[in-house]
């Protein structure tokens, strides 16, 4: 996938930077995999109505793709790749060969319409987008949707661009290292699938104006004193009165940190 860089025609379309999704097939009634959601939370508790997570709410509505996340054996042809709403990377509607029937899984980068893809414990050959277990692979291959043991789901390496590296492999467990340098050990016999997932340029995508983070059910962060003094111990719009303190009153300033304590008993003299 490319990027497209907007033409300054509007002030929202003046810095924006999106990913061409022309290659990407739109929702056919193929697809009958797909339900309907409700509006995003709105960050209130369910029985007080308070606000619990700030900063949540006024999405727009969602259709949810149901993916396959388990780890049974398929022979299967790639019909398309879609865009979810729910995540960050692409997804893959595969027809499986043998069952006769449509699924979802989490798209491989450089997976296309008309592709083969295999999931089996053990495979005679390794490809993109095959699934297999961790120890049919070779040492220092590039894996994604990483499960967590032979009946687990999956767990790791899910996200868009996102990959581990086979590092280490014995009988019982395997060393893995995620993008953030953590190695991660897991069960050998964990299922994971070649290559990198998709839509790796995700990253450098720029919203451009604040309506497109409305949309994603992001509301605005606001300072402290342009609250009420209800929600923040700075609200009220008075400057003067205290110290910078956090939203639980807590000093933001002079390097402050909470000490450690540790409860000392005293024995009895017998």
């Amino acid at each position: 996938m490319k990027l497209i860089k907007m033409k300054p025609v509007t002030n929202g379309s003046r810095h924006q930077i999106k990913i061409d999704k022309s290659l990407l097939i739109k929702n056919t009634k193929i697809f009958k995999n797909l339900r309907k959601v409700n509006k995003g939370a709105n960050g209130r508790s369910t029985n007080t109505g308070r606000i619990t997570a700030w900063h949540r709410g006024g999405r727009n509505k969602k259709l949810y793709r149901i993916l396959n996340f388990d780890n049974s054996k398929k022979n299967a042809v790639v019909v398309g790749i879609t865009y979810d709403a729910n995540r960050s990377a692409f997804v893959s509607t595969n027809f499986d060969l043998e069952q006769k029937k449509f699924y979802n899984i989490i798209a491989t980068n450089q997976i296309f319409p008309g592709s083969l893809l295999e999931s089996n414990s053990n495979l005679s050959e390794l490809k993109l987008g095959f699934r297999t277990k961790l120890n049919h692979i070779p040492i220092g291959t590039i894996v994604n949707n990483i499960s967590n043991g032979a009946k687990g789901t999956i767990k790791y390496a899910r996200s868009a661009g996102a990959s581990a590296q086979l590092i280490q492999l014995d009988q019982k467990y395997a060393k893995l290292k995620l993008p953030s340098n953590a190695i991660i050990k897991v069960s050998a016999d964990s299922y994971a699938n070649i290559g990198v997932v998709s839509n790796e340029k995700h990253n450098l995508v720029y919203l451009g104006k604040a309506g497109r983070n409305r949309h994603l059910n992001r509301r605005p962060i606001v300072r402290g004193i342009a609250m009420n003094p209800v929600d923040h111990p700075h609200g009220g719009r008075t400057n003067g009165g205290r110290p910078s303190v956090t939203p639980w009153g807590l000093p933001t300033k002079s390097k402050f940190y909470l000490k450690k304590r540790t409860r000392k008993y005293k024995h009895a003299k017998i």
